[in-house]
């Protein structure tokens, strides 16, 4: 009769009693794929930052500052400037072109009509790359879960954890596909900036005050040989531009970009973005915080510092289950749930997606009943689940390890291409499948190759979306420039969705 547990119950029943909800509202494909395109701002928002802030944002980034201080926040601040030109520059371009574009309700589906749908290689490509990259995503995600459960259960292993953990996610995603998973979004965001605004505050008051922190701050920092309160001491300018560049990625995430194409219309991306901007700068600056007070609070009681287990990432949940009353705590733990729920959900639900829409539907079945590829797609978040769980099952796996390698991926591989689909007519498929593998291969070889050399030599190492980002996009440039012009019916579509957009926005 634990509180904490009871809380943390009753927050897994509803999101199961929702997901049962939108099981009765999904009526065909589209519906199981993009709630109907019926999403209006508040919803789209919150669901777009859920599904974006996954478990790192209260384990990984928590623990980032509080290893190393303010340099980590170069993060923060590239994400945050990466969200706010991806909501201006992309969603209610991708919202329009998509649905001029045989109603497309996939990344691939759209890739593929956007340049004549003609050939199957782009379609191909990308749904190939949507499953490499989207597999190793949702590993993360079922770690995050593990740790987050072996903390409230210390008598449960890591496989116990893992399975518990990734088991009510995948049902909901199972049930009640996109709805069921923009709903619980709702539901979790609010959960989560409640969480990242209060666990600071707390700790900020259970250290003392701002003469308090800042003294335990400054001894921590002298024992640690460290600077904690600076966001340039300890960096390089190779290695602020590799952390800022996380917010390369956002214009390549395929789970984020699903929420503009699923909008009710393009002018609800303007609210949208407003909400989900002011919540997700209150998010991260509350991670932020709560890495930056622990510094303070453990280095002020250095004898609960065995609460985190070794594992930094686990500063939020220690502080948690130290300052909070048993109720609360549950509540509060439950946020941590809600990340990393609302980021797996959506990452099942799109690999899903590529398998049925662009493989099973596109090769197999092009006439498949609605009904059928529904359960197809169930089927498929089942079996993404399970590969996902087997990359999960070693327990050194780091949450901002494999989130940064999968974020890198996308942003690399669709990021240029997403852009230069929806601005510039010019773009031909050659360029567009150029531009697609060579971003996806760069951020392979460099992460797996050229990284771990400059390593050894001793050299400064570079986020492998950087060079990705900028390859893949001189790639599309120099393939189209000297390819042929795209066909008439093409420019004149390009143009078509490019003045409706005008119009709508």
């Amino acid at each position: 009769m634990n509180p904490m547990y009871i809380t943390f119950g009753l927050y897994l029943v509803a999101v199961l009693g929702i997901g049962l909800v939108a099981y009765f509202s999904t009526k065909n494909f589209d519906d199981y794929i993009l709630g109907g395109r019926s999403l209006g701002a508040f919803v789209t928002a919150m669901s777009a930052g859920a599904s974006d802030m996954s478990g790192w944002l209260l384990m990984g980034l928590p623990g980032a500052i509080y290893l190393s201080g303010f340099s980590e926040a170069w993060i923060a601040i590239g994400l945050t400037v990466g969200a706010y030109f991806n909501w201006l520059w992309v969603a209610g371009r991708l919202r329009v072109h998509t649905e001029y574009n045989n109603n497309a309700l996939t990344l691939p589906d759209y890739f593929y009509h956007r340049f004549g749908g003609k050939s199957v290689a782009i379609k191909l490509s990308s749904a190939f790359i949507i499953l490499f990259f989207f597999t190793i995503y949702c590993a993360s995600g079922v770690v995050a879960g593990a740790r987050l459960f072996q903390s409230l259960f210390p008598d449960m292993t890591y496989m116990q954890a893992m399975w518990l953990g990734a088991g009510a996610t995948i049902a909901y995603t199972f049930i009640g596909g996109f709805l069921a998973v923009s709903w619980t979004d709702t539901v979790q965001a609010t959960l989560m900036i409640f969480a990242l605004i209060l666990t600071p505050v707390m700790v900020y008051l259970a250290v003392g005050g701002a003469d308090q922190v800042s003294a335990a701050i400054a001894a921590a920092a002298a024992a640690n040989g460290k600077q904690y309160n600076s966001l340039f001491t300890g960096t390089t300018f190779l290695g602020i531009v590799s952390t800022a560049a996380w917010g390369l990625g956002y214009f390549g995430q395929p789970h984020i970009l699903a929420r503009f194409m699923a909008a009710e219309n393009v002018k609800s991306l303007t609210n949208a973005r407003r909400i989900g901007m002011t919540w997700m700068i209150v998010c991260l600056l509350g991670a932020v915080m709560v890495g930056y007070f622990g510094i303070a609070y453990f280095g002020a009681h250095p004898e609960q510092v065995t609460s985190m287990q070794g594992n930094p990432e686990r500063v939020f949940i220690a502080l948690t289950t130290l300052l909070f009353n048993p109720w609360i705590a549950g509540v509060i733990l439950s946020a941590i749930l809600a990340a990393v729920m609302s980021t797996l959900s959506a990452q099942l639900l799109l690999c899903s997606s590529a398998i049925t829409e662009d493989f099973y539907k596109g090769f197999f079945r092009p006439n498949a009943t609605q009904q059928e590829l529904v359960w197809i797609g169930r089927g498929m978040v089942l079996a993404v689940a399970g590969i996902s769980i087997i990359i999960a099952a070693n327990p050194e796996n780091r949450v901002l390890g494999l989130v940064a390698y999968a974020w890198a991926g996308f942003g690399a591989a669709f990021g240029p291409l997403v852009i230069l689909s929806l601005t510039w007519r010019r773009l031909t498929q050659r360029g567009a499948l150029a531009s697609m593998i060579t971003g996806a291969v760069v951020v392979v070889l460099w992460a797996e190759a050229v990284n771990p050399l400059l390593k050894r030599a001793e050299l400064p190492t570079m986020y492998e979306i950087v060079p990705g980002f900028i390859l893949a996009t001189l790639a599309a440039w120099l393939v189209s420039l000297n390819d042929q012009t795209p066909e008439e019916n093409v420019l004149a579509r390009f143009d078509q969705a490019r003045n409706a957009y005008e119009k709508a926005k």
